[in-house]
């Protein structure tokens, strides 16, 4: 593979991010404003300069785990908490699910506490382990905890909530005897028998397959599209989060470094990618002049080839792509959309 570039001192993702600022508040909260479901409603979650740092096991400077984070959920909305490992992302969300303090800052969830919110069933959780007795059934797991709710093991909304979540097939399997996906199907089932205006979810899918993570969206995909639900899910994958998630919040180092709508973020520092094959040979003096007539065009960031197959990285494909065709006869021209991938390295690194 051979690069060719532009000799930018910069890239357009860090000219933008410099220029812009990329505020985790500001652009966001306008359009948020402006939503209709939100409007006249209390937040779903509103958090404010929380931190949060642990004492550090070598006795050095205290480890801060969530640094100043600041975010406004309206009730409704499907947010993804996006960033990589020890971004902070489960840190936070144990904070507003009540289960840890913070150092300092404050969180409210529907204008309470969050421990009153999780007492007064308005929030639930499927987190990533644990909460399950092995040795019960499937349904035995069901009643018990909706036991806990006040709901009888003969109320139609145990069988409800098992056939929406697919697990009627499973009502006489021990629990142990379920795989990932499906213990955190019966996770999930659990979490909606409180019927909760929000709910959490914690890397959910992690461990599990391509088919098992496919499935696990679908439903939740069901339980979500009437917008009465507000929805927040911790994940590192990204593909999850341009599928699932309206709104991502990008997580990193503690801090939140990007809260946008998915479609925007991922436009905000993505390149468009334009692919061609060149009619010229790789080695011939017409394909070095095409090499530069590509980088020569405003807005082209990158220029590769491999062989005749030329891939232009940059903000202006419909300009690349109308000299690729009638200047250069290329062909096989291709043009790919900038993704989430891009902004979170951008972002994050």
């Amino acid at each position: 593979m051979t690069t060719a570039t532009t000799g930018l001192a910069k890239s357009s993702a860090t000219r933008k991010l410099e220029n812009n600022k990329l505020s985790p508040a500001h652009n966001l909260q306008d359009n948020l404003l402006d939503n209709p479901r939100g409007k006249g409603t209390v937040s779903a979650l509103t958090i404010k300069n929380l931190k949060k740092q642990y004492p550090n096991p070598d006795g050095g400077t205290p480890i801060l785990a969530v640094d100043g984070v600041d975010v406004d959920i309206r009730p409704g909305e499907i947010v993804a908490f996006l960033g990589p490992n020890g971004a902070g992302k489960t840190t936070t969300l144990d904070i507003v699910l009540g289960l840890i303090e913070p150092t300092s800052g404050t969180v409210e969830v529907f204008g309470q506490s969050p421990r009153a919110a999780v007492n007064a069933g308005k929030v639930s959780a499927v987190l990533q382990t644990g909460g399950l007795l092995r040795d019960l059934t499937v349904t035995e797991t069901i009643r018990a905890i909706a036991a806990l709710h006040g709901i009888s093991a003969k109320d139609p909304r145990i069988s409800d909530i098992m056939a929406r979540t697919d697990l009627n097939r499973l009502a006489n399997r021990k629990v142990g005897k379920c795989s990932g996906g499906e213990q955190q199907r019966i996770r999930f089932a659990l979490a909606l028998l409180s019927n909760p205006q929000l709910l959490i979810l914690d890397e959910p899918t992690a461990g599990m397959d391509a088919a098992a993570r496919r499935a696990f969206w679908e439903t939740m995909r069901a339980e979500t599209h009437s917008g009465e639900r507000t929805v927040i899910f911790a994940t590192h994958y990204l593909e999850e989060a341009q599928a699932f998630a309206p709104r991502t919040i990008l997580v990193g180092h503690g801090r939140v470094v990007a809260d946008k709508p998915t479609d925007e973020l991922r436009n905000y520092v993505g390149s468009r990618k334009v692919d061609a094959t060149l009619a010229c040979a790789p080695d011939s003096a017409d394909f070095a002049a095409a090499i530069a007539q590509l980088e020569a065009i405003p807005g082209v960031q990158e220029v590769r080839y491999e062989g005749d197959r030329v891939t232009i990285s940059g903000s202006t494909s419909d300009d690349v792509a109308r000299v690729l065709l009638t200047e250069l006869g290329a062909f096989d021209l291709e043009i790919a959309a900038p993704t989430l991938e891009s902004a979170f390295f951008a972002l994050t690194d």
